[in-house]
Protein backbone atom coordinates (compact mmCIF):
# COMPACT_ATOMS: atom_id res chain seq x y z
CA UNK A 1 0.00 0.00 0.00
CA UNK A 2 1.45 3.28 -0.89
CA UNK A 3 1.06 6.78 1.43
CA UNK A 4 -1.30 9.09 0.18
CA UNK A 5 1.78 11.43 0.14
CA UNK A 6 0.18 12.90 -3.39
CA UNK A 7 -3.09 14.07 -1.67
CA UNK A 8 -4.41 17.50 -0.47
CA UNK A 9 -4.54 18.75 3.23
CA UNK A 10 -2.08 16.41 4.57
CA UNK A 11 -1.24 16.20 7.87
CA UNK A 12 0.90 14.20 10.88
CA UNK A 13 -2.69 12.53 11.83
CA UNK A 14 -3.66 11.00 9.06
CA UNK A 15 -0.04 9.72 7.91
CA UNK A 16 0.28 8.03 11.54
CA UNK A 17 -2.59 6.72 10.97
CA UNK A 18 -2.13 5.58 7.19
CA UNK A 19 1.34 4.15 8.23
CA UNK A 20 -0.21 2.29 10.99
CA UNK A 21 -3.01 0.87 9.68
CA UNK A 22 -1.04 -0.55 6.43
CA UNK A 23 1.65 -2.20 9.26
CA UNK A 24 -1.48 -3.65 10.89
CA UNK A 25 -1.58 -5.53 7.79
CA UNK A 26 -1.83 -8.20 5.75
CA UNK A 27 0.21 -5.50 3.15
CA UNK A 28 4.13 -6.80 3.02
CA UNK A 29 4.90 -2.89 2.04
CA UNK A 30 4.50 0.52 2.83
CA UNK A 31 5.56 2.49 0.28
CA UNK A 32 5.96 6.16 -0.61
CA UNK A 33 7.07 8.23 -3.83
CA UNK A 34 9.24 11.69 -4.27
CA UNK A 35 8.94 14.62 -6.20
CA UNK A 36 9.45 18.08 -5.76
CA UNK A 37 7.68 20.93 -7.11
CA UNK A 38 4.59 19.48 -6.01
CA UNK A 39 3.31 20.34 -2.31
CA UNK A 40 3.75 16.59 -1.16
CA UNK A 41 5.63 15.60 1.81
CA UNK A 42 9.73 15.47 1.29
CA UNK A 43 10.82 11.62 0.70
CA UNK A 44 13.63 10.68 2.52
CA UNK A 45 12.04 13.13 5.77
CA UNK A 46 9.12 11.21 5.38
CA UNK A 47 11.82 7.92 6.36
CA UNK A 48 13.82 9.63 8.92
CA UNK A 49 13.23 9.24 12.68
CA UNK A 50 10.89 11.62 14.31
CA UNK A 51 7.63 10.62 13.92
CA UNK A 52 8.13 9.06 10.73
CA UNK A 53 7.57 5.85 8.49
CA UNK A 54 10.15 3.90 10.62
CA UNK A 55 9.05 5.43 13.77
CA UNK A 56 5.41 4.34 12.92
CA UNK A 57 5.90 0.70 11.84
CA UNK A 58 7.10 -2.24 13.17
CA UNK A 59 6.50 -4.88 10.71
CA UNK A 60 5.98 -3.75 6.53
CA UNK A 61 8.96 -3.02 4.41
CA UNK A 62 9.15 0.60 3.34
CA UNK A 63 9.43 0.98 -0.09
CA UNK A 64 10.57 3.95 -1.62
CA UNK A 65 8.95 4.35 -4.94
CA UNK A 66 10.96 6.42 -5.97
CA UNK A 67 13.56 8.58 -5.39
CA UNK A 68 15.15 9.92 -7.84
CA UNK A 69 19.53 10.09 -7.37
CA UNK A 70 19.96 12.64 -9.98
CA UNK A 71 18.16 14.95 -7.48
CA UNK A 72 20.51 13.98 -4.88
CA UNK A 73 24.03 13.96 -3.66
CA UNK A 74 24.87 10.33 -4.22
CA UNK A 75 27.10 10.23 -1.06
CA UNK A 76 23.86 12.22 1.48
CA UNK A 77 21.86 10.20 -0.33
CA UNK A 78 23.55 6.94 0.58
CA UNK A 79 23.78 8.12 4.51
CA UNK A 80 20.03 9.15 4.49
CA UNK A 81 19.09 5.56 3.29
CA UNK A 82 21.33 4.04 5.21
CA UNK A 83 20.32 5.80 8.55
CA UNK A 84 16.25 5.28 7.01
CA UNK A 85 17.95 1.16 7.35
CA UNK A 86 18.91 1.94 10.77
CA UNK A 87 16.18 3.14 12.27
CA UNK A 88 13.79 0.77 9.73
CA UNK A 89 16.08 -2.22 11.75
CA UNK A 90 16.69 -3.30 7.76
CA UNK A 91 12.94 -2.95 6.70
CA UNK A 92 13.95 -0.56 3.76
CA UNK A 93 13.83 -1.06 -0.36
CA UNK A 94 14.87 1.26 -2.28
CA UNK A 95 13.33 1.84 -5.55
CA UNK A 96 14.89 4.11 -8.03
CA UNK A 97 13.99 5.53 -11.48
CA UNK A 98 14.93 8.55 -13.62
CA UNK A 99 11.71 10.55 -13.16
CA UNK A 100 9.64 11.70 -15.86
CA UNK A 101 9.81 15.47 -14.69
CA UNK A 102 12.03 17.85 -15.90
CA UNK A 103 10.85 20.63 -13.55
CA UNK A 104 11.46 18.58 -10.25
CA UNK A 105 15.22 18.27 -11.75
CA UNK A 106 15.52 22.38 -12.38
CA UNK A 107 13.60 22.90 -9.12
CA UNK A 108 16.74 21.83 -7.08
CA UNK A 109 19.35 23.07 -9.56
CA UNK A 110 20.16 19.76 -11.38
CA UNK A 111 20.95 18.89 -14.95
CA UNK A 112 17.94 17.76 -16.64
CA UNK A 113 20.60 16.36 -18.95
CA UNK A 114 21.46 13.88 -16.20
CA UNK A 115 18.27 12.16 -17.09
CA UNK A 116 19.58 9.14 -17.87
CA UNK A 117 19.97 5.51 -16.98
CA UNK A 118 23.32 5.54 -17.40
CA UNK A 119 23.71 8.95 -14.92
CA UNK A 120 21.64 6.86 -12.21
CA UNK A 121 23.93 3.64 -12.52
CA UNK A 122 27.03 6.12 -11.61
CA UNK A 123 25.09 7.33 -8.82
CA UNK A 124 24.30 3.74 -7.57
CA UNK A 125 28.26 2.59 -7.84
CA UNK A 126 29.08 5.67 -5.21
CA UNK A 127 26.35 4.58 -2.96
CA UNK A 128 26.92 0.99 -2.99
CA UNK A 129 30.74 1.82 -2.00
CA UNK A 130 29.15 3.78 0.47
CA UNK A 131 26.94 1.02 1.77
CA UNK A 132 30.25 -1.32 1.58
CA UNK A 133 32.22 0.98 3.97
CA UNK A 134 34.88 2.21 1.09
CA UNK A 135 36.67 5.69 1.92
CA UNK A 136 35.66 7.63 -0.58
CA UNK A 137 36.46 10.85 0.71
CA UNK A 138 39.56 12.16 2.54
CA UNK A 139 37.51 12.05 5.72
CA UNK A 140 39.36 9.86 8.60
CA UNK A 141 36.55 7.33 8.45
CA UNK A 142 34.27 6.17 5.95
CA UNK A 143 31.02 7.63 5.30
CA UNK A 144 28.06 6.13 7.83
CA UNK A 145 26.15 4.92 8.99
CA UNK A 146 26.34 1.48 7.96
CA UNK A 147 23.19 -0.02 7.12
CA UNK A 148 21.87 -3.01 8.58
CA UNK A 149 20.94 -5.05 5.60
CA UNK A 150 24.51 -6.12 4.39
CA UNK A 151 25.50 -4.32 1.04
CA UNK A 152 22.27 -1.55 1.75
CA UNK A 153 18.74 -1.35 1.15
CA UNK A 154 18.14 -3.87 -1.79
CA UNK A 155 17.28 -1.72 -5.09
CA UNK A 156 14.25 -2.03 -7.49
CA UNK A 157 14.59 0.12 -10.93
CA UNK A 158 11.42 1.83 -11.17
CA UNK A 159 10.63 1.50 -15.19
CA UNK A 160 8.21 1.26 -17.81
CA UNK A 161 10.71 0.18 -20.23
CA UNK A 162 12.30 -3.05 -21.57
CA UNK A 163 15.43 -1.15 -22.18
CA UNK A 164 15.73 0.71 -19.04
CA UNK A 165 14.98 -2.94 -17.49
CA UNK A 166 18.02 -4.67 -19.25
CA UNK A 167 20.39 -2.10 -18.03
CA UNK A 168 19.85 -2.50 -14.54
CA UNK A 169 19.74 -6.18 -14.22
CA UNK A 170 24.24 -5.78 -13.27
CA UNK A 171 22.66 -3.55 -9.96
CA UNK A 172 18.99 -3.89 -8.81
CA UNK A 173 17.31 -6.93 -7.55
CA UNK A 174 14.17 -6.19 -9.36
CA UNK A 175 12.17 -4.05 -10.49
CA UNK A 176 9.18 -1.27 -9.34
CA UNK A 177 7.36 -0.61 -12.30
CA UNK A 178 3.94 1.17 -12.91
CA UNK A 179 0.69 -0.58 -15.40
CA UNK A 180 -1.31 2.44 -16.23
CA UNK A 181 -4.29 -0.18 -18.13
CA UNK A 182 -3.20 -3.12 -16.00
CA UNK A 183 -3.03 -4.99 -19.28
CA UNK A 184 -1.38 -8.22 -17.89
CA UNK A 185 -0.01 -9.80 -21.51
CA UNK A 186 2.24 -6.18 -21.63
CA UNK A 187 3.09 -6.93 -17.90
CA UNK A 188 4.67 -10.14 -18.40
CA UNK A 189 6.34 -9.29 -21.84
CA UNK A 190 8.39 -6.88 -19.48
CA UNK A 191 8.49 -8.97 -16.00
CA UNK A 192 9.81 -12.18 -18.93
CA UNK A 193 12.68 -9.18 -20.08
CA UNK A 194 13.69 -8.63 -16.27
CA UNK A 195 13.72 -12.59 -16.03
CA UNK A 196 15.92 -12.94 -18.94
CA UNK A 197 17.95 -9.89 -18.14
CA UNK A 198 18.92 -10.82 -14.77
CA UNK A 199 19.68 -14.78 -15.72
CA UNK A 200 21.95 -13.06 -18.71
CA UNK A 201 23.52 -10.97 -15.92
CA UNK A 202 24.39 -13.85 -13.43
CA UNK A 203 21.41 -12.81 -10.81
CA UNK A 204 19.19 -14.40 -9.00
CA UNK A 205 15.59 -14.38 -9.91
CA UNK A 206 14.36 -10.43 -9.91
CA UNK A 207 11.90 -9.10 -7.44
CA UNK A 208 8.61 -8.23 -10.17
CA UNK A 209 6.74 -5.72 -8.59
CA UNK A 210 4.02 -3.03 -10.17
CA UNK A 211 1.61 -0.48 -9.42
CA UNK A 212 -1.44 0.62 -10.00
CA UNK A 213 -3.79 3.46 -8.78
CA UNK A 214 -6.95 2.35 -7.13
CA UNK A 215 -10.23 3.66 -6.12
CA UNK A 216 -12.87 0.65 -4.15
CA UNK A 217 -16.41 1.65 -4.32
CA UNK A 218 -19.40 1.33 -6.74
CA UNK A 219 -21.18 2.91 -9.31
CA UNK A 220 -19.58 5.71 -11.00
CA UNK A 221 -17.47 6.83 -7.84
CA UNK A 222 -14.57 5.47 -8.15
CA UNK A 223 -13.78 5.88 -11.52
CA UNK A 224 -14.47 9.53 -10.33
CA UNK A 225 -12.19 9.55 -7.69
CA UNK A 226 -9.21 8.20 -9.76
CA UNK A 227 -9.73 11.21 -12.68
CA UNK A 228 -9.99 13.53 -10.00
CA UNK A 229 -6.64 12.63 -8.61
CA UNK A 230 -4.96 12.53 -11.90
CA UNK A 231 -6.06 15.52 -12.87
CA UNK A 232 -4.25 17.09 -9.62
CA UNK A 233 -1.13 14.39 -9.88
CA UNK A 234 -0.43 15.15 -13.29
CA UNK A 235 -0.70 19.00 -13.53
CA UNK A 236 2.38 18.85 -16.24
CA UNK A 237 -0.13 17.60 -18.84
CA UNK A 238 -2.54 19.34 -20.26
CA UNK A 239 -5.93 18.14 -18.84
CA UNK A 240 -7.59 17.69 -22.08
CA UNK A 241 -4.91 14.37 -22.04
CA UNK A 242 -5.56 13.29 -18.60
CA UNK A 243 -9.18 13.74 -19.19
CA UNK A 244 -8.78 10.94 -22.24
CA UNK A 245 -6.28 8.42 -20.61
CA UNK A 246 -7.87 8.61 -17.25
CA UNK A 247 -11.68 6.16 -18.06
CA UNK A 248 -8.91 3.55 -18.50
CA UNK A 249 -5.93 4.33 -15.87
CA UNK A 250 -5.58 2.27 -13.00
CA UNK A 251 -8.20 0.47 -11.20
CA UNK A 252 -12.10 1.71 -10.50
CA UNK A 253 -14.06 -0.62 -9.02
CA UNK A 254 -15.93 -2.94 -6.27
CA UNK A 255 -13.58 -4.97 -4.13
CA UNK A 256 -14.86 -8.34 -5.99
CA UNK A 257 -13.38 -6.80 -8.46
CA UNK A 258 -9.85 -5.47 -6.99
CA UNK A 259 -9.49 -9.10 -6.16
CA UNK A 260 -9.89 -10.47 -9.97
CA UNK A 261 -7.68 -7.99 -10.91
CA UNK A 262 -4.76 -8.90 -8.39
CA UNK A 263 -5.48 -12.92 -9.50
CA UNK A 264 -4.26 -12.21 -12.10
CA UNK A 265 -1.27 -10.23 -11.27
CA UNK A 266 -0.61 -13.34 -9.40
CA UNK A 267 -1.17 -15.74 -12.05
CA UNK A 268 1.71 -13.92 -14.28
CA UNK A 269 4.27 -14.37 -11.17
CA UNK A 270 3.92 -10.95 -9.85
CA UNK A 271 6.49 -10.72 -6.52
CA UNK A 272 4.07 -7.79 -5.06
CA UNK A 273 1.54 -4.95 -6.05
CA UNK A 274 2.15 -1.73 -5.01
CA UNK A 275 -1.31 -0.22 -4.71
CA UNK A 276 -1.19 3.94 -5.50
CA UNK A 277 -4.49 5.53 -3.74
CA UNK A 278 -6.60 8.24 -4.85
CA UNK A 279 -7.63 9.59 -2.24
CA UNK A 280 -6.45 10.10 1.94
CA UNK A 281 -9.78 8.34 2.92
CA UNK A 282 -8.34 5.58 5.14
CA UNK A 283 -11.10 3.63 4.62
CA UNK A 284 -10.01 2.98 0.99
CA UNK A 285 -6.70 1.12 3.02
CA UNK A 286 -8.76 -0.83 5.10
CA UNK A 287 -11.27 -2.40 1.92
CA UNK A 288 -8.12 -3.29 0.27
CA UNK A 289 -7.12 -5.02 3.22
CA UNK A 290 -10.11 -7.05 3.33
CA UNK A 291 -9.24 -7.86 -0.50
CA UNK A 292 -5.08 -7.99 0.08
CA UNK A 293 -6.11 -10.77 3.28
CA UNK A 294 -7.16 -13.62 0.36
CA UNK A 295 -3.04 -13.21 -0.96
CA UNK A 296 -1.64 -13.42 2.84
Amino acid sequence: MTMPVMEPDLDREMLKSWAKTVDEGPFSSLCWGERIAFDNPESLTLLGALGALGAWTERVRLVTTVVIPQLHDPVMLAKQLATGDVLSGGRLTVGIGVGGRHEDYQAVGADPATQTMRQMAERVEIMKRVWAGEKITDSTLPVGPPPVQPGGPPLQVGTLGPKAVRSAASWAEGIAGTTLDLDLDKQNDLFDVARDAWREAGNEEPHLATSFWFAIGDGDAPREQVHRHLLRYMNWIPSEFVDAMAPTTGFAGTAEELRAVLEGFAGIGTDEVHLIPTSSDIGQVRRAAEVVADFA
